[in-house]
């Protein structure tokens, strides 16, 4: 990649288990040797457990160390923050950055008691310039999520200087047009609509519901990988977008 570049993944990666009953099956290693492959400066996660009683007797090889950690490449360092407290254990979104940590917060945006949701907020330093990168996992109800990115609007105007260069990436549960208007208003673009790249189901992917927008960055390229051993680790396929500080003044 050009030094002007920077490369952004996002990935729901499904508590790093597979299937029902007795078909279900544990993919975390291979989701680590696979996001490794991404070569991506920043990884951003969604269902990342940190510790899951029932499943770590079910599964002999279930890692001792919390998901975000044990995905960590080499030389990235894991954030992490917990969305929802489940009777066995908890999960949220993770940030796997290659680049050095300043800072980071978390903000609560559940909607409903249904569903537990939050932002991971991670200010991190790329060649001595300030990035602020924003997890997300919105909900399953529209209504819910148009509430959750209001929430995030007023997160940003209140926690980031305006000129600040920023990320937000993550499983939007969604494929309309409101979200990428209200996202929009926060001056977060993406690539345009019609260069959609579909990540859901990931066997037969027919719906992007994970995006990447970026303020202060140029968006360069979005693909998503393919092939049977991609599908078979989560349901989901992993986002990769790449952005440019070039012209970023303008973007």
């Amino acid at each position: 990649m050009a030094p002007d570049t920077i490369r952004v993944a996002t990935y729901n990666i499904h508590k790093g288990v597979q299937g029902i009953g007795p078909a279900k099956r544990l993919e975390i290693h291979d989701l680590g040797l696979a996001i490794e492959q991404l070569d991506a400066d920043f990884i951003c996660l969604q269902e990342v457990r940190s510790v899951n009683r029932r499943e770590a007797l079910r599964f002999a090889t279930w890692p001792e160390q919390p998901q975000a950690e044990f995905l960590a490449p080499l030389g990235y360092q894991a954030v992490y923050t917990t969305n929802a407290i489940t009777k066995h254990g908890e999960h949220g979104n993770a940030l796997l950055s290659r680049w050095p940590v300043v800072s980071q917060r978390h903000e609560d945006m559940s909607d409903h008691r249904f569903e537990q949701r939050g932002l991971l907020h991670v200010e991190v330093r790329v060649h001595d310039r300030p990035l602020h990168v924003i997890v997300v996992h919105l909900g399953l109800l529209g209504a819910s999520r148009l509430r959750q990115v209001a929430q995030l609007q007023r997160y940003i105007a209140r926690e980031i200087p305006p000129d600040a260069p920023i990320v937000v990436a993550g499983d939007f549960n969604d494929w309309g047009v409101q979200i990428r208007a209200m996202m929009a208003e926060m001056r977060l673009k993406t690539l345009p609509r019609h260069l959609k790249r579909p990540t859901f189901p990931s066997r037969l992917p027919v719906v992007q519901l994970d995006h990447i927008y970026s303020r202060g960055l140029r968006p360069g390229s979005l693909m998503v990988p393919q092939g049977k051993v991609w599908a078979r680790m989560s349901d989901h396929l992993p986002l990769i977008g790449e952005f440019s500080w070039r012209g970023a003044m303008q973007a």
